[in-house]
């Protein structure tokens, strides 16, 4: 069944971030600076960046802050980032998907780690997050190279209807820099909110009553398992110092195990 987002304090939530997103020569030492404020990373696969020199010192540097790992997946487009869509058969995502998660289960298997979750990364995360059927062949995919990982995407009505309908846990996502429209669904056309008061009242709108401010001046009420953060901009890290002053972030299923009573 579809979960009812419900009005409540959020009291365990996880902090995400991007790490290996460089590749060759281009280097991106600043996202390193993330990793005291997170509960988990996606370590790109060697697609739209990331290389293995990269994701090897991503994975240790993880695993040197316990932190949970996951796969950022994206379409081949090195030149764009992964920014821009490309059309793919389902074998073809299918096959996209399996090769890059393949890839890291077996980096993080060398260095006696594991991964939990699996996040798509620009144009994919898009069409993710509008498409149903995309985004189920996704999830099927993802499934394929294991049942215990958790697909992460952006929260609404799209993946909590993915996940019951593959059986595949989910964890649902806001940016804090994104416009979401009244129905949550992000209003691609609209600037970046890069303000970092704005971005921390927004993060303790959403800790204290589970709703985002949307496009019309209002709230919208959402199901959120973790906050994703950008570190593109100037102030990027001082909007995750702030966020972490406010709240300690947990991994998602810690935070679901805690909240249950299994553990203090």
């Amino acid at each position: 069944m579809i979960k009812t987002p419900i009005k409540k304090n959020i009291k365990t939530i996880d902090f995400n971030c991007d790490l290996a997103q460089g590749y060759g020569v281009y280097r991106n030492t600043s996202e390193y600076d993330f990793l005291d404020y997170v509960s988990s990373v996606n370590i790109s696969c060697g697609f739209h960046a990331g290389d293995p020199q990269t994701i090897k010192k991503a994975l240790l540097a993880a695993k040197e802050k316990n932190i949970v790992i996951g796969a950022h997946i994206g379409y081949f487009d090195i030149q764009g980032f992964g920014y821009r869509p490309i059309e793919l058969s389902e074998d073809e995502l299918e096959s996209l998907v399996v090769y890059q998660v393949g890839a890291i289960l077996s980096f993080a298997k060398a260095f006696n780690l594991d991964i939990e979750h699996v996040r798509p990364h620009g144009a994919m995360y898009k069409k993710a997050s509008e498409d149903f059927r995309f985004a189920t062949v996704l999830a099927r995919s993802i499934q394929k190279c294991s049942q215990w990982l958790t697909y992460c995407g952006a929260s609404g009505e799209i993946i909590e209807k993915v996940g019951e309908y593959v059986k595949i846990p989910i964890s649902e996502e806001i940016i804090l820099e994104k416009q979401y429209n009244q129905d949550l669904s992000i209003d691609w056309s609209l600037p970046a909110i890069t303000d970092t008061e704005a971005c921390i009242k927004r993060l303790q709108t959403i800790l204290h009553t589970s709703q985002v401010n949307n496009t019309s001046e209002g709230l919208t009420l959402a199901n959120i398992d973790s906050i994703h953060f950008s570190n593109k901009y100037p102030n990027s890290l001082e909007i995750i110092q702030r966020a972490k002053s406010i709240i300690t972030p947990e991994p998602v299923r810690y935070g679901r195990v805690k909240a249950s009573g299994w553990v203090d």
